[in-house]
């Protein structure tokens, strides 16, 4: 069985960049609104056979795995901002009261996510374009990641001293922790990328 490492999954997912999505989706025979009805989670499989994922291989086991994660842009005066915040995992109470920032779930998946930006030109629109593909490995300094720990340290402390209710999407500068979906009666709550890191993720891409 062959095995993707990060690195060689970003290796293979650059030489796309550029490229229309919806076309390379074709091209792998994976169903995106032939039906008359979008099949959601088409990008994703299409990023997964770019990097390299085919059913017979397996991403690199313990601590060299990766998650990828599609984000849509669109142009906003000319420049290109993300659409949508970016969904990072899900909170567990418990593991959030007890685990420090760099033993957290949160971070285990963000240092892991490997970020790849597509075009947005509108909804059903004929095309979607790669634009560029990083990871938090890009990052000239900590300096951010610092940023992130102290939203996540002041997330988890008031976890502690007021509750799980207590959380909203109001607090943290770089990472929210908001109810999953709609919010219409939704206990559940995850943790997301607000859209200025996911901004500034890509702005630091080399």
């Amino acid at each position: 069985m062959k095995i993707v490492t990060r690195a060689v999954a970003i290796k293979n997912l650059k030489k796309y960049i550029g490229k229309d999505l919806r076309v390379l989706a074709k091209q792998n025979d994976i169903t995106t609104y032939e039906t008359g009805k979008q099949n959601k989670g088409w990008k994703g499989l299409v990023l997964e056979r770019l990097a390299g994922l085919k059913t017979n291989v397996s991403k690199a086991p313990n601590g060299l795995s990766y998650e990828l994660k599609s984000v849509s842009f669109h142009k906003v005066k000319g420049e290109l901002i993300p659409k949508e915040t970016m969904a990072i995992t899900m909170i567990n109470p418990t593991e959030l009261a007890a685990h420090s920032f760099f033993e957290s779930h949160c971070w285990s998946k963000l240092k892991a996510i490997i970020f790849c930006a597509v075009m947005w030109h509108g909804k059903n629109s004929q095309g979607t374009e790669l634009l560029k593909v990083t990871s938090l490995d890009f990052a000239d300094d900590d300096e951010l990641i610092k940023e992130i720990k102290g939203d996540y340290d002041f997330i988890r402390q008031k976890l502690i001293t007021k509750g799980f209710k207590s959380l909203t999407g109001k607090d943290g500068k770089w990472i929210q922790a908001r109810t999953k979906g709609s919010g219409h009666g939704s206990t559940s709550r995850a943790f997301y990328a607000r859209k200025p890191l996911v901004k500034k993720i890509f702005e630091m891409a080399r």
